[in-house]
């Protein structure tokens, strides 16, 4: 819920007027424009759907790795692909997890068909400092974000929010 509340994402070229490169934003619950009532309406609404249901979620990033824009690249469609696979086909769950020093969610440490380099993203880095200062400012920017959600959400997401 918080991730979802949160919806990260980015504004690329091709798709917004007036951006060069991937600029970071916020789109709750990743349409912001289309939802007419408070957003934890919906936050809720995926809550309740996954507890009655009993799905996995599983956030996958698409974006961008190995540094930042102009060093890095687009994560491979290959890595992504094998990424998704692996949830679909249920061994995701299977294998070993690392926690995320950042944002504290579990990361997978190996996945069949995806380059473990690929899940430990500081290591794709060239710089691993770089690496720190732009996670350190993410971090702020997700913390920043959520401080809109604070007043309107329960104990249990507000314990998953990044402080």
């Amino acid at each position: 819920m918080y991730h979802f509340l949160s919806g990260f994402t980015s504004k690329v070229a091709g798709t917004e007027r007036g951006v060069t490169e991937p600029e970071p934003t916020f789109s709750t619950c990743f349409g912001a424009p289309f939802m007419p009532r408070r957003p934890e309406v919906y936050g809720n609404l995926l809550r309740d759907k996954i507890a009655t249901h009993g799905a996995t979620c599983w956030l996958v990033n698409t974006g961008w790795t190995g540094g930042a824009y102009g060093t890095g690249s687009r994560m491979p469609i290959k890595a992504t692909r094998g990424l998704l696979t692996a949830a679909l086909d249920g061994s995701l769950a299977d294998v070993l997890f690392r926690k995320d020093p950042n944002f504290g969610f579990d990361v997978p440490v190996d996945v069949t068909g995806v380059p473990t380099i690929l899940l430990d993203p500081r290591r794709t880095w060239d710089d691993a400092d770089a690496y720190d200062r732009q996670a350190a400012k993410l971090v702020k920017m997700f913390s920043d974000n959520f401080g809109q959600y604070l007043p309107f959400i329960d104990d249990e997401v507000r314990a998953a929010a990044i402080s």
